[in-house]
């Protein structure tokens, strides 16, 4: 019996362990996925929140793309999909997806400065007509 108790103690402390382990990986790695009007409806609350990470999906504003001379830097505008009057400028400091053009929507992740610039750490292009099916195929 004791060797039983031991065993069930053992047990329940590695499956403390790993649950905590689990908890705090997930905490950490954590974002907000959020729309811009979302975006500027928390900073507004709560000034504080430009200092968290979050990712944020919007259009690209045609003719408002832009590299920096002399430097990898990308400047462009982004705009709600469903609210074209929210928009923000990204300054993003990498290579751009293959896909990337004036008219893509995009998921960006980064943090919104203090100056309103959303400094992007990652860029994703949607390209849902590559990947939705055309009208013929959802007819047949």
């Amino acid at each position: 019996m004791k060797k039983n108790g031991r065993f069930m103690v053992g047990l329940v402390g590695v499956a403390t362990v790993v649950t905590y382990l689990i908890w705090t990986g997930v905490s950490e790695t954590m974002v907000y996925y959020l729309t811009p009007v979302e975006l500027m409806q928390r900073v507004e609350a709560d000034p504080t929140f430009h200092q968290v990470g979050v990712k944020v999906g919007g259009q690209v504003i045609p003719g408002t793309y832009h590299r920096a001379e002399g430097e990898l830097l990308h400047i462009f505008d982004v705009e709600d999909l469903d609210d074209p009057s929210v928009t923000f400028t990204v300054e993003f400091r990498d290579a751009l997806p293959d896909t990337f053009t004036e008219t893509v929507e995009v998921v960006l992740e980064g943090r919104l400065r203090e100056d309103g610039v959303f400094e992007a750490k990652t860029l994703l292009t949607k390209c849902g007509s590559r990947y939705e099916a055309s009208q013929e195929e959802l007819a047949g």
